[in-house]
C-alpha cells in the first residue's frame, strides 16, 4: 500500500500484469505488462520497444497502440491480442519474425487495425487473414519472394503498401483488390515487368532497382491519379518504351535514371521533374519536351537531369531555352 495524491492505493502484481486499485477496490485502468511502459499521459499506448523481448506480451483490453519494435521477437502466438480488439496500430519492425511462427489469422480478430509495421524482419510471406480495416501495411526488408493471389484480398481500404527490398519476381493478380491504394513501393525486388492490375487510385509508384526492361502500353493513361513514377536502376531501353507512354498530362515527376536509354522519350508539357541521368542518350531533342516552340507553347519542367550521358551543353539548341523557360535546374 502507498499514498498518492491523498488517496490510498494498493499495487497488485499478478503474472505479467501490474494493476492499481483504489482503497475502495475500484479498478483504476492502468494494467500494463511488467516488461513495458504504459504512461498515464497516454492511457491507450503500450511501449515495449527495445527491451530485448523474445515474445509479444499480453495486451490489455484498453490498448489502441502497441510499440514492439527493435526486439528479438520471432513469433506471435494465439491469444496475445484477443482482449485488445480495439487495437489501431501494431508496430513490430526490427525483430526476427518468421512466417511459420505467426499464428494463422492472428490479426483477423482486430477489426479496427489501421497500421501494421512488419518491416526489417525475416518473413517469407505476408500474414494471412489481414483485417479489412488496414490502411498502412509495411513489410519491406524481409525475405518475401511472392505474394499469393489471396494475401491482400478484402483490403479495399489499404492506402499504403511497402514491400521494397524483398525478392519478389511477380505479383500476379495480388494487387487487384486494393481499390484505395495510393502509394505502392516495390523498390529493390526482382520484378521483370510492371505489375499487372495496378490500383486505379495510385498516385505514387516506386519501382527502382528491379529488372524491368519493357513497359506496358497505356499503363499511365489508365491511372489518371498517378503523379510520381520512379523507374531508376532498371534495364529499360528505347524499344521497351511504347510511343507516348509518358505523354500524359497528369504525371508530375518521372525518374528514368540509370537505365539504357539512347534518346529522350516524348514527355507531356505538364511534367515538372524529369531525371534521365546515367543513361546512353546521344542527343538533346527539343521535340521530346515541346511539339511546338513559340511564346504560347512551352514545357512546365522545373528540374531536368541529363548528366552522365553522351551529350554536352553544345548539343542544346537555342530553341530549348524557349521551350524550357520555366526550368530552374538543368544538369548536362
Amino acid at each position: 500500500d502507498f499514498s498518492m495524491g491523498g488517496a490510498l492505493l494498493r499495487l497488485v502484481r499478478t503474472g505479467e500484469i501490474e494493476t492499481y486499485y483504489e482503497a475502495e477496490n475500484e479498478l483504476v485502468e492502468v494494467e500494463c505488462p511488467l516488461e513495458c511502459d504504459c504512461p498515464s499521459t497516454y492511457p491507450y499506448a503500450m511501449y515495449c520497444h527495445s527491451r530485448n523481448l523474445q515474445h509479444v506480451p499480453f495486451v490489455p483490453s484498453r490498448m489502441k497502440y502497441v510499440y514492439l519494435q527493435n526486439n528479438r521477437i520471432r513469433g506471435i502466438t494465439d491469444g496475445v491480442f484477443d482482449n485488445a480488439t480495439g487495437l489501431v496500430w501494431i508496430i513490430l519492425h526490427m525483430n526476427q519474425l518468421c512466417s511459420d511462427q505467426i499464428s494463422d489469422k492472428i490479426f483477423a480478430k482486430l477489426p479496427k487495425l489501421e497500421r501494421l509495421f512488419l518491416h526489417h524482419n525475416q518473413l517469407e510471406r505476408l500474414p494471412t487473414g489481414l483485417p479489412r480495416s488496414l490502411r498502412d501495411l509495411r513489410a519491406n526488408h524481409n525475405a518475401i519472394s511472392s505474394v499469393s493471389a489471396t494475401a491482400l484480398r478484402g483490403l479495399d481500404r489499404l492506402a499504403e503498401l511497402r514491400l521494397h527490398t524483398n525478392t519478389i519476381e511477380d505479383l500476379g493478380s495480388a494487387l487487384e483488390p486494393l481499390q484505395s491504394l495510393t502509394i505502392l513501393d516495390l523498390r529493390g525486388n526482382r520484378l521483370t515487368k510492371v505489375p499487372e492490375n495496378l490500383p486505379p487510385r495510385l498516385s505514387q509508384l516506386y519501382l527502382e532497382h528491379n529488372l524491368i526492361s519493357m513497359l506496358p502500353a497505356g499503363f499511365l493513361r489508365e491511372r489518371p491519379e498517378l503523379r510520381f513514377v520512379r523507374l531508376a536502376h532498371n534495364h529499360l531501353t528505347d524499344d521497351g518504351i511504347p510511343p507516348d507512354t509518358f505523354n500524359v498530362t497528369t504525371l508530375l515527376e518521372l525518374d528514368l535514371s540509370h537505365n539504357r536509354l539512347e534518346k529522350i522519350p516524348t514527355m507531356s508539357t505538364r511534367l515538372q521533374n524529369l531525371y534521365l541521368q546515367a543513361n546512353r542518350i546521344k542527343e538533346f531533342s527539343v521535340s521530346s519536351f515541346c511539339r511546338v516552340v513559340d511564346m504560347a507553347n512551352y514545357s512546365n519542367l522545373r528540374v531536368l537531369r541529363l548528366e552522365a550521358n553522351k551529350i554536352s551543353p553544345h548539343d542544346v539548341s537555342p530553341k530549348a531555352l524557349l521551350c524550357l523557360r520555366k526550368a530552374t535546374t538543368i544538369y548536362l
